[in-house]
């Protein structure tokens, strides 16, 4: 497996806190939205994935408003695997809102967000399972650094993703490639350090992450693959989504260069080394010397 690649700030490298708290719970959260050809098959594969590498986990499928039968889905399958927490989003919609929905419905101290079309792959989810073990604050996976790769990707969409991807890193300064995926994992006290959220839609796969970068939590970025749905249709509208990713990402950069750190991570208290305690040094009473005793003149 390649070596995770890691900078924090766009600037210096940083490593994973080895003070970091333990993590006990992973929480994947999976917005749904008419997905019944693929929501039982992606909840069953990770299942198993997580599992046999023994990562303690809950599935959080949140439906967005369904008009087919991925509720109904959700519900029996929920009945049979105690891991799945089926929630849902009654309104208003859109994709932020159901990721924020999931977020906060969740239990685990570490959180994974994750397509629902099985267009992600689940080994990924382990790996960064073990990151954030590590001590990292976020993992974020990217599908066009080497060793990582898509499969079917639409040409336009491609295009398009390429260039807003350049526009990020040109504004931001880092070497992150592919902002824009939503496929990233965190732990809890990052989200919670980056919230207030405003983003409703897909623009919160941005804000997630550029506000991470921004506050001052360390990153770590991972080779991953990416797959076209082979089921259902692309909820993704390029033409709708234009000016709302614009939106998020011109309120970070303004946050970053003109907010003056006052949203970013409060530094943790660094231990101050002790001086040794002195060696005890016994005191020996001092002895006079003896007076000789006066002679009688003769």
């Amino acid at each position: 497996m390649p070596a995770p690649f890691s900078l924090r700030r766009g600037a210096a490298l940083a490593g994973p806190d080895p003070n970091a708290v333990p993590l006990s719970l992973l929480s994947i959260v999976i917005p749904a939205r008419d997905e019944e050809g693929c929501i039982a098959a992606t909840i069953e594969h990770l299942h198993l994935e997580l599992r046999l590498n023994n990562v303690p986990h809950q599935i959080v499928v949140v439906d967005d408003g369904s008009t087919d039968q991925t509720w109904e889905i959700l519900q029996r399958i929920a009945a049979q695997n105690p891991v799945l927490t089926p929630v849902k989003n009654l309104g208003p919609h859109g994709f932020g809102r159901a990721i924020i929905k999931g977020i906060d419905s969740s239990s685990g101290d570490a959180v994974v967000i994750m397509m629902a079309d099985e267009s992600d792959d689940c080994r990924d989810v382990v790996r960064y399972w073990k990151l954030l073990c590590e001590g990292w604050d976020c993992v974020f996976g990217s599908r066009f650094m080497k060793g990582g790769g898509v499969i079917d990707y639409p040409w336009v969409k491609l295009r398009v993703n390429r260039l807003a991807n350049m526009f990020i890193r040109t504004l931001f300064r880092f070497s992150l490639n592919d902002t824009t995926n939503a496929f990233k994992a965190y732990r809890r006290t990052t989200i919670d350090g980056c919230r207030p959220f405003l983003s409703p839609h897909f623009n919160l796969t941005v804000e997630l992450p550029l506000k991470a970068i921004v506050r001052g939590y360390s990153w770590t970025v991972i080779p991953i693959t990416w797959r076209n749905r082979r089921s259902g249709v692309a909820k993704l509208k390029i033409k709708e989504m234009g000016s709302r990713y614009f939106f998020i990402v011109a309120y970070v950069w303004l946050e970053k260069y003109f907010s003056r750190g006052d949203y970013r991570r409060a530094p943790e208290p660094v231990a101050t080394d002790r001086p040794a305690p002195a060696t005890p040094v016994a005191t020996v009473p001092a002895v006079s010397a003896p007076v000789p005793e006066p002679s009688d003149a003769t």
